[in-house]
């Protein structure tokens, strides 16, 4: 079975981490969605929020698994068995640090191949900081996010 995780913090999860995730799917038996505990990033939900909204987000994908992680990323994939590491590559901004990941990656772990997606064109620009902010001025971040995930960023802005 060709097993790949999708690692991220996902603070929050966004369409654009959805859309890769349906685009991993149809490649791979199965999806496991990780989120990274990171103690070096300032985090607006807790890692069970996070696993919580990616759950409902993906409720309905049989191949996919949401769990949560610390340490290396190498060394989870290692654990669950997987062949790959999914990363999303949004703009050519993005290329030169997925390109450095996947390369001590490889060092760390050479039967673990690194796999770059690209979102739709329409999520190119898109990732959680740019949310985050968006929400923390009350800005419409309805097209950004799944319904739930909007919904616990009004409650955590206080919207009106």
């Amino acid at each position: 079975m060709a097993k790949v995780i999708y690692p991220g913090t996902f603070d929050p999860v966004t369409n654009g981490h959805i859309d890769i995730v349906y685009r991993a799917v149809e490649l791979f038996d199965e999806v496991i969605v990780t989120v990274a505990r990171n103690p070096t990033k300032t985090i607006l939900f807790s890692v069970d929020e996070r696993v919580d909204m990616l759950r409902e987000s993906f409720k309905d994908l049989k191949k996919v698994v949401v769990d949560s992680f610390e340490g290396l990323v190498v060394d989870h994939a290692r654990n669950l068995n997987a062949i790959g590491i999914i990363r999303g590559l949004r703009a050519i901004s993005d290329f030169e640090y997925e390109f450095q990941m996947a390369l001590m990656n490889r060092k760390l772990a050479g039967e673990i191949t690194t796999i770059l997606l690209m979102p739709h064109a329409k999520y190119t620009y898109l990732n959680s900081t740019i949310v985050r902010n968006l929400a923390q001025f009350h800005g419409d971040i309805s097209e950004f996010v799944p319904p739930h995930v909007f919904e616990r960023l009004k409650k955590k802005f206080d919207y009106k």
